[in-house]
């Protein structure tokens, strides 16, 4: 088969089409996006009708997999760590169902929150809800772990997750594939209650689950991406985690350490491998890309004394992601820096685009609000998030997915009055709709302002699943059709987008305003598509 130069996130999606995937689900979030779209254009995937459209978010994106699973296919499901927090429920409950057709969850932490509000490690949901967690350490590994991952899922009818780095999704490099895989055909659950969690049949399906964590167990003790590398200098063990190995072996010459190494790409932890280098090396430090999560397990295993080092110990520092360099102080060698970056060298912050109809909003907004008063806007998940920004300076916070709804609500509950929301399209039917329902439902004195750029702009301009869709949305949950507006937000519409936000926000209910006009990055390319 040929060689690839791939992105990590590429790699698996590479890797599950030849390992016989029939569908992927998502909802774009970046550092998790490229899978998707490497499916997406595959014109292997295409011929195969592999299912790559976006979901409208990552709950509905994994019960759609559970789905696919159920029929028998092997299916995937992407997301970043926060949107894991979204799928939770069917992701936590899909353990207890298992699994008929291969499912593998493929989560893409951001630790430094590049993009990010959180730098949470998705390992730990992995544990939580006791299934194998595969972590590569290169974008072959990505690859195989890929395919791997179906073949532990159909082995013991569990879901599988895979979890990356945004590093090790943004990078590139060489991937060999293999042979392509049918697909599987469409079969149905041999037991007819396994999808069925009633509390009876729940409690039966969690002992099965229980039984199993020993096999998993086994199945990593002799896992082909766990390794006990040796070396003569025992006074020191080494446990390095996903791509935590390379960022290790790019401190030695030839990419071979000095020390012994327990190369950790399959959970759970490999008990007899890691026992050993423990009782051969005079002291342990753990390397991981995240949280210390190994290293709080290691410190309960191990009642010796023993030092163990790393993150918890501040030998590594406890947050941002985790690099070569880093790791080079850890191991005492003498880092080389480059020079310092000139005073005369500023950050340039993050802005939005010129032409984009988010500024608008905020320039009307801004003008607006002056009637009624500070610090009453919350805002959401999107490009116009930069509205915290100058030259704005319109929005107050940004919490998580749909949350700007809801924090108004709570906030106008509390007397805050009147309360505003800024929410985007595609942000607004990923998690807002509740919201608003909740609103409707008390009439609340809130005014929702959704800018509808008609795309999932800040991830690349992926389709939105609100586009032409919300005007009807929001008057189906029940708001005034007289307080449902839509604007055309222009520089030579400033005066009457101000004169409708001031009216609405004198409403002592619940109103709507939608501005609508599509990307200013997406507009041309979609243009172009059309002319072809």
């Amino acid at each position: 088969m040929e060689k690839l130069l791939l992105l990590g996130a590429e790699a698996i999606a590479q890797g599950a089409i030849d390992a016989g995937l029939s569908g992927i689900y998502a909802y774009p979030g970046t550092p998790s996006t490229e899978i998707t779209e490497y499916v997406q254009k595959s014109s292997l995937a295409k011929s195969r009708k592999i299912h790559s459209r976006w979901s409208v978010n990552e709950k509905t994106a994994m019960e759609s997999a559970l789905g696919m699973s159920y029929a028998g296919k092997r299916a995937m499901v992407c997301m970043k760590h926060v949107g894991l927090n979204v799928a939770a429920d069917p992701f936590i409950n899909s353990a207890i169902t298992g699994v008929n057709g291969g499912l593998v969850i493929t989560v893409a932490d951001d630790p430094s929150m590049h993009s990010s509000q959180n730098e949470q490690d998705s390992r730990y949901l992995g544990k939580f809800a006791m299934i194998p967690i595969l972590e590569p350490s290169n974008q072959q590994e990505a690859y195989d772990m890929a395919r791997e991952g179906f073949v532990i899922s159909e082995k013991y009818k569990t879901p599988v997750l895979i979890r990356i780095t945004t590093r090790l999704s943004h990078s590139r490099y060489g991937v060999q594939r293999k042979d392509l895989l049918e697909e599987n055909i469409l079969t149905l659950p041999e037991d007819p209650k396994q999808f069925v969690l009633l509390p009876a049949i729940a409690r039966m399906r969690y002992k099965i689950l229980l039984n199993n964590q020993k096999n998993f167990s086994l199945d990593s003790e002799v896992s082909p991406f766990n390794k006990y590398i040796d070396a003569k200098d025992k006074s020191l063990g080494i446990v390095a985690c996903g791509i935590a190995y390379n960022y290790l072996t790019e401190n030695f010459p030839n990419h071979i350490c000095n020390y012994p190494v327990v190369k950790v790409g399959q959970y759970p932890l490999p008990k007899k491998l890691i026992n050993n280098l423990n009782s051969e090396c005079g002291e342990l430090l753990i390397l991981e890309d995240g949280y210390p999560f190994v290293e709080e397990m290691l410190k309960g295993f191990f009642d010796s004394g023993k030092t163990i080092r790393g993150r918890l110990d501040g030998t590594l520092p406890r947050d941002g992601e985790l690099n070569p360099s880093l790791v080079a102080r850890a191991l005492g060698f003498q880092n080389k820096e480059g020079l310092p970056i000139p005073e005369i060298v500023v950050n340039r912050p993050p802005e939005l685009c010129g032409g984009c109809s988010h500024r608008d909003v905020y320039y009307a907004l801004n003008e607006a609000m002056k009637t009624f008063g500070e610090k009453k806007v919350f805002s959401d998940i999107g490009c116009y998030t930069l509205g915290a920004l100058p030259p704005f300076n319109s929005i107050n916070s940004c919490v998580d997915m749909g949350a700007s709804i809801t924090m108004a609500k709570g906030a106008a509950d509390a007397g805050l009055v009147p309360a505003v929301a800024v929410i985007g399209d595609s942000t607004f039917t990923h998690s807002g709709i509740t919201g608003l329902l909740d609103a409707v439902n008390e009439n609340s004195p809130v005014t929702i302002i959704i800018s509808d750029n008609s795309a999932v702009a800040m991830t690349g301009g992926q389709e939105s699943s609100a586009t032409g869709k919300i005007k009807e949305l929001c008057l189906g949950v029940g708001v005034g059709p007289e307080h449902v507006r839509v604007l055309l937000p222009l520089p030579k519409n400033h005066d009457e987008m101000v004169r409708i936000m001031k009216e609405e926000l004198a409403y002592n209910g619940v109103s709507v305003i939608i501005a609508q006009r599509e990307c200013i990055q997406t507009f041309p390319k979609k243009k172009k598509i059309v002319k072809e």
